[in-house]
C-alpha cells in the first residue's frame, strides 16, 4: 500500500512577482506588440502613399499622449526600431514643453559641436520657433525620408544640447550626460539602421 500522499503549502512568492502580473497584461506581449507598432509605424509609413501620415506621425504624442507612447515604448532598448521612438517623440515632447530653455542649451553648445550643429538642421539663429519646426521636421522625416537620416539628425541635435549643458553652471552633470547617452544611442541606431540591423 502506498504512503498517504502528503501536500505542502505553496511556497510563498515575493510581493512584485504579483505586481507584475497585477492587470493582468503579459509583459512579453505587451513588448511584442510595441514592437509590433514601431514597425508598423516606421516601415509602413515609409512605404505609404496617403500624404497626410507624415503630419499624423509629427501629432502622434499630442494626439494619444506621451503617457500612452511611454506606456508602450519607454522600456522597449534603444537598438530597436520603439526605443528608437520612445527617443525621438521624448525629444519633442521636452521640446515643445521648455523651448526657449532648449534654444539656450543649442545656442550655448553651437560652437563646441560644429559639425553636430549642421547635421541637426536648426535655423541660424535657434531659436525656439527653429527648434520647434526642427524637430517636427525630424519626425516628419520617418514617412517622407530615410529613417537613419531621422536618427541621425536627432543624435546631432542632442549632441549639440549636451555641448550647451556642459558648459552652463545651472545645469547638473547627470543632465549633461544623460543627453550625451541619448545622443549615442540614437546615433548608435542610424548605423544599425543603416546596415538594416535595427530590429
Amino acid at each position: 500500500m502506498s504512503e498517504p500522499r502528503r501536500h505542502h503549502r505553496p511556497a510563498p512568492r515575493e510581493a512584485r512577482f504579483f505586481d507584475e502580473y497585477a492587470d493582468g497584461i503579459d509583459p512579453a506581449l505587451l513588448t511584442e506588440a510595441a514592437e509590433r507598432a514601431a514597425v508598423l509605424l516606421v516601415r509602413g509609413a515609409h512605404s505609404s502613399t496617403d500624404t497626410g501620415i507624415a503630419e499624423r506621425l509629427v501629432h502622434l504624442a499630442d494626439t494619444e499622449g506621451i503617457e500612452a507612447l511611454a506606456d508602450l515604448w519607454s522600456h522597449a532598448p534603444a537598438e530597436t526600431l520603439a526605443g528608437c521612438l520612445w527617443r525621438l517623440y521624448l525629444l519633442r515632447s521636452w521640446v515643445y514643453a521648455d523651448p526657449t530653455g532648449v534654444a539656450r542649451q543649442f545656442e550655448s553648445g553651437r560652437q563646441h559641436a560644429e559639425f553636430a550643429r549642421v547635421v541637426a538642421g536648426v535655423a541660424d539663429p535657434p531659436g525656439p520657433d527653429e527648434l520647434r519646426r526642427m524637430v517636427d521636421e525630424v519626425l516628419r522625416g520617418i514617412a517622407e525620408g530615410d529613417f537613419a537620416d531621422v536618427l541621425f539628425r536627432a543624435a546631432a541635435f542632442a549632441r549639440v544640447v549636451a555641448a550647451g549643458r556642459a558648459t552652463l553652471p545651472d545645469v547638473p552633470d547627470a543632465d549633461v550626460r544623460r543627453m550625451l547617452a541619448l545622443a549615442e544611442q540614437l546615433e548608435a541606431a542610424g548605423h544599425l539602421e543603416l546596415s538594416r540591423r535595427l530590429g
